[in-house]
């Protein structure tokens, strides 16, 4: 779980963590909560909310990224998102900001409306989107998935899910130095319900620490997530307390950042888990 602190914005996140990454998605159609939060002030609202409530940094997202979700042009993703990102910096707001996109010209205008980092679901496919994350020099979360989120579903055939997951991510990081990305501000995501089946997802969390050997912090998203049905049967807006369990078991298998819906009761569970996890290491002999 050892790796390099990575500045994001005016904070520096050091090993191990767990810091909480709160969600905010000004979409129409987000899977659990689409529609919610599309006006500029109830978005700045909520923002304010998830930082009260303990998060360490914001996620903006302006494209839903749900199974079977149609792709969004540019100029619609950069109009839901630009308005929010210049009111919270008009607000003075306290946490460092990502951009959840795969679009080059959205990340390159959030980061000058003072986004602070990338966060691609497509694990930078687009060299565009490498370059101007290179050359603005700021961080980058590099998810696992294979197609589009309108198709990732039939792509979910694997022989060792951990195994091929584990080596895309690695290829993706090799990308990502080819670009000119540092390594040292790359952060590496699983892709929990990304071209993955909910047994698929279960067994990737459950073998979360195979990942360690990449070098990089990981980021982990169970929030609300259909994984979580297959164990629970829960309706999405009755997921909590699995999210919770996702949570826990991502903090101890070493979970750098964990980006969640609801802030305050992750953070109890992520100190709890994380609190478990350095007693645990402590009581190790040697």
């Amino acid at each position: 779980m050892s790796w390099e602190p990575i500045r994001i914005g005016g904070r520096t996140f050091g090993p191990p963590g767990p810091y909480l990454v709160g969600v905010l998605n000004v979409t129409p159609d987000s899977f659990s909560d689409g529609g919610r939060f599309l006006g500029v002030e109830e978005a700045a609202t909520h923002a304010l909310r998830l930082a009260a409530e303990g998060a360490d940094l914001l996620d903006v997202g302006g494209e839903s990224t749900r199974p079977g979700a149609e792709p969004v042009g540019a100029e619609k993703e950069a109009a839901r998102v630009l308005p929010v990102l210049e009111r919270l910096a008009a607000l003075g707001f306290p946490l460092p900001i990502s951009i959840d996109t795969s679009k080059a010209e959205v990340a390159r205008r959030a980061l000058g409306a003072g986004a602070a980092m990338v966060n691609d679901v497509q694990g930078l496919l687009d060299p565009a989107l490498g370059e101007v994350v290179a050359e603005a020099g700021v961080p980058v979360v590099l998810m696992h998935m294979r197609g589009t989120p309108r198709d990732m579903q039939e792509r979910a055939c694997y022989r060792d899910v951990a195994a091929e997951v584990r080596s895309e991510l690695e290829g993706a990081l090799a990308r990502a130095c080819r670009i000119g990305v540092d390594p040292r501000r790359v952060v590496l995501d699983p892709g929990l319900g990304f071209a993955k089946t909910a047994a698929q997802s279960l067994e990737v969390l459950s073998r979360l620490g195979e990942f360690h050997s990449l070098g990089r912090p990981l980021y982990v998203g169970p929030s609300r997530k259909s994984f979580l049905a297959a164990a629970t049967g829960a309706a999405v807006e009755e997921r909590l307390p699995g999210t919770l369990a996702a949570v826990t078991a991502a903090v101890l298998a070493g979970a750098a950042f964990v980006r969640v819906h609801d802030v305050a009761p992750a953070r109890q569970a992520a100190r709890v888990a994380a609190a478990l996890r350095e007693a645990g290491g402590a009581a190790r002999p040697g």
